[in-house]
């Protein structure tokens, strides 16, 4: 692999994606997304006696939907690398027990999906490994009683508030040939512009998305318009906007390629604030929506920028500001079909397929 500019990688034989997977709960299930999601969970508690433990099975389910999906087993694999939105990241941690493979721990918040697939690039390329599982969850009702306020409170939204997404996603990396490659990735800085309130999640990552964007474009010597989509993780409409105002000032002009999952997943019926947010945005609208776009060449090249507010519970009463982040890849379409990538229709037991749909509405507010 070579560094480029100051904050890029760009690998030589680039690592490919193949096999991913998501479920979703039943709110992202009704959006415009739902129809491309391999299972959905029947309600918050998925079964289980608490939602931490709805969580981790989601997890665990999910890591295991997407080696069934790449005819892998358990020991096919040389490294999980993982994260979450609770503490310990536990969601991440249990679900990897029984998986007698080496585990990795990672936290960068709702960065994390993209961060996890960005490293498992370079062990990938460096050649540490052949191949390496990436996964990532959140939870609704878990992380909105450790981050914000309890249900069953009954807080109202103020309208700039997003909703965690309960959601959970898996990619299998590998050094054999797949749908899609990482071509690179550009690992951002810390970024704090003195954003304090723990509801406005999106204002507070705006800076550091638009300073990767940047910083990205600078190294490997491109303009937007040679992206297809430059997808954000989760900034919802009040961050997209402010990417969009913050790059513009730099004489950066992204309005006809920029998308956030977090606007992505919900419509304006749903009533979810400004969007959604949470590990899971990013790590479910890139494993069932984006891969298989890039797989069927309605897409060709794509940035995806996962961003993360690292705050904790106690921070914000504290009177702390929010630290954030942002990683990048990017994306690739290989010109391949490999059946792990792609949701598997109900009645087709032959191959995976999927109906792609058009990309002229993933930059409008209504998602």
């Amino acid at each position: 692999m070579q560094k480029q500019g100051n904050q890029t990688i760009k690998f030589d034989n680039p690592p490919q994606i193949i096999s991913s997977a998501s479920i979703v709960g039943n709110k992202e299930n009704q959006g415009p997304l739902g129809e491309y999601f391999d299972e959905v969970i029947s309600d918050g508690y998925n079964k289980q006696p608490t939602w931490e433990q709805a969580q981790i099975k989601m997890t665990k389910d999910v890591m295991d939907k997407t080696l069934y999906k790449a005819s892998l087993s358990k020991s096919d694999l040389d490294y999980l690398l993982a994260g979450d939105l609770l503490d310990q990241a536990i969601a991440s941690n249990f679900s990897a027990r029984k998986f007698p493979v080496p585990f990795i721990g990672l936290y960068g918040a709702c960065s994390t999906m993209i961060e996890a697939m960005a490293l498992g690039a370079m062990m990938i390329d460096g050649g540490a490994a052949n191949k390496v599982l990436t996964y990532t969850s959140s939870h609704y009702q878990a992380t909105e009683r450790q981050f914000r306020t309890p249900n069953e409170y009954g807080d109202k939204y103020p309208p700039y508030k997003q909703r965690t997404v309960t959601g959970a996603g898996a990619t299998v990396l590998s050094d054999k040939q797949g749908g899609v490659q990482i071509s690179e990735a550009t690992f951002g800085k810390i970024v704090d512009l003195g954003v304090s309130d723990p509801q406005d999640m999106g204002s507070a990552m705006a800076p550091a998305a638009s300073d990767t964007i940047l910083q990205h474009l600078n190294d490997v010597g491109r303009s937007p318009s040679d992206y297809d989509l430059i997808v954000t993780g989760d900034l919802g409409k009040v961050g997209k906007s402010l990417v969009m105002e913050l790059l513009s000032e730099k004489g950066c002009n992204v309005e006809q390629n920029f998308a956030d999952c977090g606007v992505m997943l919900y419509n304006s019926s749903q009533k979810v604030g400004a969007g959604g947010s949470g590990c899971g945005s990013s790590a479910i609208v890139v494993s069932s929506y984006l891969l298989p776009q890039l797989m069927y060449r309605n897409l060709d090249r794509i940035l995806v920028l996962g961003t993360g507010a690292l705050l904790n519970s106690v921070t914000p009463l504290q009177g702390e500001t929010i630290p954030c982040i942002a990683h990048a890849i990017t994306l690739t379409a290989t010109g391949h079909l490999v059946k792990g990538i792609g949701r598997k229709k109900a009645k087709d037991n032959l191959a995976t397929k999927i109906e792609t749909v058009k990309i002229e509405n993933l930059s409008g507010n209504e998602g």
